[in-house]
Formats: C-alpha cells, sequence, structure tokens
C-alpha cells in the first residue's frame, strides 16, 4: 500500500504532527487500523523532514579561518569549498 505524501507544510508542523504520531502510537490506545493509519502517516512525514533536511544541508556553507587566520567559507559537505571557486 502505497502511502500518501503529506501536504506541502512548513518543516516545524510536520515535526509537530510527527511528533503527535509518536505519541498516539505509543500510547496504544489506537485500534490496529488506525495504528497503521498512523504508522503510515508517520513513515511520510518522516520522508518529508529527511527531504527538507538534505535540500537545507546542500545549502548550508560554514564559515572557517584558514591557516593564516583568515576567515572563508567552506561548503558544507563534499560540496566544492567556496575557496576553490575563487583566486583571492
Amino acid at each position: 500500500m502505497a502511502t500518501k505524501d503529506p501536504p506541502k507544510i512548513k518543516f516545524e508542523a510536520a515535526l509537530e504532527d510527527l511528533e503527535q504520531v509518536v505519541e498516539q502510537l505509543e500510547s496504544g490506545d489506537l485500534s490496529l487500523e488506525d495504528s497503521l493509519a498512523a504508522f503510515e502517516k508517520g513513515v511520510g512525514l518522516v520522508r518529508y523532514c529527511n527531504q527538507k533536511l538534505s535540500e537545507v544541508e546542500r545549502k548550508v556553507e560554514l564559515l572557517v579561518k584558514d591557516k593564516e587566520g583568515q576567515l572563508q567559507l567552506k561548503a558544507f559537505g563534499n560540496g566544492p569549498s567556496a575557496d576553490q571557486e575563487r583566486d583571492d
């Protein structure tokens, strides 16, 4: 059974929804069918949150000092660093 993608909401709202789903599941008060539906919703929310985090990670750049104490922009993760792209 395919899970529905969560509506396009802000990351923080999706995370809050996910926390509520987890609380519902942990309470043990849901029927089997409701538990399955909540689990499917949670999986969709986790995927959405992971996608948003990956998008942000690709955009983040860190400000670091080089050996001479000068500040340089360095790409976050495996991308090329900003100092490799210019010849200052």
